[in-house]
């Protein structure tokens, strides 16, 4: 009985009935996209209405919030519809559709994303929503009567797109039936850094965290087999690409429901990869890591790997990770960093803080004030707590707000009060070039533990592992010179040069691009789709005369 209610409630998700409409606004007709349908299978339901359209020529504009996994999602969407001869542009204004992939680990990330949706429809553009507040909450206000593409079901953009500019509403928000993961990893790709690849090597998690709202997007676990993430990766490094990211709400839970594990994984991994690419492992929770903190720590110390690893502790009072159901104390985080900086010379450790969790004292506040006090974590991010919609810790009893801020406040001038990178002046490090500051006067490189230095703007450098010495720092930065000698001994990679470069959404909405569309590219060039297109009219207009 609950199969079929869950079904039904997803029918009803992705066909829209019954939704009301405001005063005014145009009804819309709701559709399932056409799937291609097996000889003998029936039709059901009538045959939407056909518009003039004509597939592949209009601009698209792509906007993400939150996570890598996110971003990786986005330059897939952005991918597939390139192949299919969509433009994708970086200016908003001279799209005809925005597709807003969105995040719901934060209130103000949610909100930022609302703000859009209203912006678009009040410039008149069509808009399809993606990502994980439209996948956990589909019956939102803010995503009502908007197209949806599901986390697990981004391979089916185009589909969705070209559905919504013909102006239906299609909603899909089922789980993937060839993957639990999700989409296929080999799918194009239009990266927002060419030199870049984010590979998703699991989506979901384990966890029952009282505050997370992530989990009602993405589910339960779900892992790629380990010969598909390497067959991906061997893939990106013959395009060009020197910088392979791991992601996933958890990747220290990779393999777990297909009988692997992470550190196989790396190993295998680390076995493909050339001189002059590197490999960042992305966020893992406590008690999965502390698994395999030995293999992790070896894997650490490879010339390939970075020294870099993000494992949010969130608070040290175990009495409120115990109210998070995050299932560790601090002391099982302490022995995990302690370890790591043990074994591991010169490791960035990340870490995550939330301030003012339903029933934090001023005791438990203490405490995670002095682990901060005692790590100085060079990377550390301090979240105040909202309560999101629908999760444990939303019905639990709030702290002051002027308290929270408080908290907040003293623990972001704690961070801000010491410099993570002074005793590095003098010292030389092989750095890879990858990405341009934010106020474009620099190339951005990073050495092993992750640093970000700072490096002139020479077109020599760029994709290239080279040496520099570090003249000054900052708190977010190390300012280098590049030692001349080193450049001429740079490993040799496929130019991105090239590979087919064009425009695509700024994850952030700022003037960065997105390049390189890689995977299974089509064939068809635009006159092949324009040829296909007028075909397709001319006959609907025949049938139209014969039957009418």
């Amino acid at each position: 009985v609950h199969a079929q209610k869950q079904r039904m409630d997803d029918i009803e998700d992705i066909v829209g009935l019954g939704e009301e409409r405001g005063e005014g606004e145009a009804q819309r007709q709701y559709v399932l996209p056409k799937r291609s349908r097996k000889v003998g299978e029936g039709k059901t339901g009538e045959a939407p209405q056909v518009q003039s359209f004509v597939p592949g020529t209009t601009a698209i504009f792509i906007r993400t919030w939150g996570c890598s996994h996110n971003n990786s999602d986005s330059e897939y969407m952005a991918g597939l519809l390139a192949t299919h001869g969509y433009q994708i542009t970086t200016n908003p204004d001279e799209a005809v559709l925005w597709i807003l992939n969105s995040c719901t680990v934060k209130t103000p990330s949610e909100d930022t994303f609302n703000n859009a949706i209203r912006d678009a429809l009040g410039a008149g553009k069509k808009v399809v929503v993606a990502g994980c507040v439209s996948q956990g909450q589909p019956k939102g206000t803010m995503v009502k009567g908007l197209s949806v593409v599901g986390v697990h079901q981004i391979d089916r953009v185009v589909e969705v797109v070209e559905e919504t500019l013909q102006g239906r509403t299609v909603r899909l928000l089922a789980k993937n039936k060839q993957s639990k993961a999700g989409a296929q990893l080999a799918l194009p790709k239009i990266r927002k850094n060419p030199y870049i690849e984010i590979i998703p090597i699991n989506t979901g998690c384990l966890n029952q965290c009282t505050y997370c709202k992530t989990k009602h997007a993405r589910g339960d676990l779900g892992s790629y087999p380990s010969a598909e993430i390497v067959k991906r990766v061997e893939q990106v490094l013959a395009e060009g690409v020197v910088e392979i990211w791991l992601t996933s709400e958890d990747t220290g839970t990779y393999g777990r429901d297909i009988g692997e594990d992470l550190p196989s994984l790396l190993e295998k991994i680390v076995a493909v990869l050339p001189p002059g690419v590197m490999l960042r492992l992305g966020m893992t929770n406590p008690p999965y890591i502390q698994e395999h903190i030995k293999a992790i720590a070896k894997l650490m110390q490879h010339p390939r790997v970075y020294s870099f690893i993000h494992i949010p502790i969130q608070s040290a009072s175990d009495a409120i990770l115990a109210a998070m159901k995050r299932e560790y104390t601090q002391g099982d985080f302490c022995s995990i960093v302690d370890y790591l900086q043990e074994e591991v010379s010169d490791i960035t450790i990340a870490t995550d803080i939330i301030c003012g969790f339903p029933g934090e004292t001023e005791e438990d506040f203490e405490e995670t004030y002095e682990l901060c006090k005692k790590y100085e974590f060079p990377s550390l991010f301090i979240n105040q707590f909202f309560p999101r919609p629908g999760t444990p810790a939303a019905s639990m009893e709030r702290v002051d707000p002027k308290l929270v801020k408080t908290r907040t406040k003293r623990l972001s001038e704690l961070f801000k009060s010491y410099l993570p990178h002074e005793h590095k002046v003098g010292q030389e490090y092989e750095v890879l070039v990858t990405d341009t500051s934010t106020d474009g006067n620099y190339f951005v490189a990073h050495n092993k533990a992750f640093d970000q230095v700072l490096l002139p703007k020479r077109p020599d450098l760029m994709g290239k592992s080279v040496r520099a010495r570090i003249t000054s720092t900052g708190k977010w930065f190390l300012m280098g010179e590049v030692i001349e000698e080193s450049i001429q001994k740079a490993p040799s990679r496929p130019s991105i040069a090239n590979q087919p470069h064009m425009q695509a959404s700024s994850t952030t909405g700022s003037s960065a691009s997105m390049h390189q569309v890689t995977g299974k590219l089509s064939s068809m060039t635009w006159w092949h789709h324009l040829i296909i297109a007028v075909f397709l009219l001319v006959s609907i207009d025949l049938v139209r005369w014969v039957f009418l």
